[in-house]
């Protein structure tokens, strides 16, 4: 039985509907709440309605369990996440409750930039969690990554999103070369589950990265390409650019960029280009080849894909 912390998350449910099409059971830890869990519809999974801060209700998760992937954080949470609680207090409570059960091996979701010393709360945060892992008894993985994309995401769909709803201008950090190396999601979790599978993964840390580097503006550039939807980038300095998320965010409660995206681009996160082929034998995805998704159809073409399918005669199987 594999446990998986995050599970209803962009990644988290990626990486559900992996390991179900191969054949591994899984169990989806849910944290208390009155919405319905966002879990992959028609995979067949077991699920675990536990808080991280919950020592005995983790143990009792822990049933069966081999496997556990840690994915869960209060980064996407913004203003009314606590990393503390979450990413911190959790992950040790997470680490102990895996020793206890005899848990095989723990794998780590990390960013790149990730240190107890770092200035900014979210690469902070995981580097603490890391130390948690590290001295825990169970045998663990961590992979770091650069940020992450998908159709899910919130990450490039956000930026489109504002893009979309931004008057002819949009803000762009001024003076900096920062870079990161975007990585398709199914890339990652097709890492993850191959350092799962192997024995050589055991108590190391990996750095994986995508094949290119960008800087904000010129993924902001991309999307607007990808999107059609052309602004004038106007320069702020990242003072401004993040008091005004800041500002923002505490006003709007669904406002799609918080103060932890703004942190993603104040440092290089970024490793060897090659470092996804070198450890797992994958060649990333291009970013600008994996986009389609962000491309906004119109209600009618909505509409008209939905009748297709339906009409469509099934496909017929030997």
């Amino acid at each position: 039985m594999i446990l998986i912390t995050g599970a209803t998350g962009f990644v988290g449910r990626a990486l559900v509907r992996q390991l179900s099409s191969i054949g591994y059971p899984v169990r989806a830890l849910i944290r208390p709440s009155a919405r319905s869990p966002r879990l992959p519809k028609g995979v067949p999974v077991e699920v675990a309605v536990v808080s991280l801060a919950d020592t005995r209700g983790l143990r009792a998760a822990m049933r069966d369990v081999d496997t556990v992937f840690h994915l869960a954080s209060a980064e996407n949470q913004g203003a009314r996440g606590n990393l503390l609680v979450t990413d911190i207090q959790g992950t040790q409570n997470l680490v102990d409750a895996a020793a206890d059960a005899g848990v095989d091996r723990f794998v780590y979701l990390s960013h790149l930039g990730a240190a107890r010393a770092s200035g900014y709360p979210a690469f902070k945060a995981k580097g603490i969690a890391e130390e948690y892992i590290r001295e825990g008894k169970t045998p663990y993985t961590i992979i770091r990554t650069s940020l992450v994309y998908g159709p899910e995401d919130h990450f490039t769909n956000n930026i489109a999103r504002l893009i979309r709803a931004a008057p002819g201008l949009f803000p762009v950090p001024t003076g900096g070369r920062v870079v990161v190396q975007p990585v398709w999601v199914e890339d990652l979790v097709t890492c993850l589950v191959w350092a799962m599978q192997n024995e050589a993964t055991l108590n190391q840390t990996y750095e994986v990265g995508g094949n290119e580097f960008f800087t904000l503006q010129q993924i902001i550039e991309t999307i607007m390409e990808v999107t059609h939807r052309r602004r004038l980038l106007v320069p702020l300095s990242p003072i401004t650019l993040r008091a005004i998320t800041v500002f923002l965010e505490s006003i709007l409660p669904r406002f799609p960029i918080s103060s932890f995206f703004i942190d993603y681009f104040a440092v290089n996160r970024t490793t060897a280009v090659d470092s996804m082929p070198r450890y797992f034998g994958l060649m990333p995805a291009r970013f600008s080849y994996r986009l389609d998704y962000l491309i906004h159809k119109r209600w009618y073409q909505r509409l008209w894909s939905a009748v297709s399918e339906r009409l469509s005669p099934p496909q017929r199987t030997e």
